[in-house]
């Protein structure tokens, strides 16, 4: 299963493209009201949450993702339940995933340190102790990062990709008239 994280404040496209990439994957993903079941992005759409952070139990992880929009990347990092997930996640090996400023999250718990990661240009500072990349998405071992939300059709395939194979994000990438 794979969470994707939403706080008030999240970046839409960021967080919604790469849902949508996994479900046209046939993946099983459920999103997180981590400030309540009905969640407001950056622009003031309103999104109802497949369920709250209350009813998270870390089972059957395969990959956690949490989306940017400065507002909801705060909200996301101080949440003490998603700190503990991303604590779980990276001592278990499983995938976690950041977008614009969200990288941040992880690089203030060190754990991009000697990784090769990127993140929104203005937060690229607080990806402590990492090889910073100037490509717009990158994987190194466990750890997704992308630069913002121009490129989260290619953040969420980069996740089919890891979670699947390359003809499969392959496939969906024609399918979707994306190039």
């Amino acid at each position: 299963m794979v969470y994707l994280f939403l706080a008030d404040g999240f970046e839409i496209i960021e967080a919604l493209a790469p849902v949508d990439m996994l479900r046209r994957a046939k993946l099983d993903v459920k999103t997180v009201g981590v400030t309540g079941k009905t969640v407001t992005s950056s622009c003031g759409v309103a999104v109802e949450a497949d369920m709250v952070i209350d009813n998270f139990e870390y089972n059957s992880v395969d990959a956690v993702i949490l989306p940017g929009g400065s507002e909801g990347v705060i909200n996301l990092e101080k949440s003490c339940a998603v700190q503990d997930i991303i604590d779980k996640a990276a001592k278990d090996n499983i995938y976690i995933c950041a977008i614009c400023a969200a990288p941040s999250i992880l690089g203030n718990k060190g754990l991009l340190e000697h990784r090769e990661a990127t993140a929104f240009p203005s937060f690229m500072e607080y990806l402590a102790g990492a090889h910073l990349s100037e490509k717009y998405v990158v994987t190194d071992g466990q750890y997704i990062t992308a630069r913002g939300a121009g490129v989260s059709v290619d953040f969420g395939l980069e996740i089919v990709k890891a979670l699947t194979d390359e003809a499969t994000a392959k496939q969906i990438r024609e399918t979707i008239q994306c190039n």
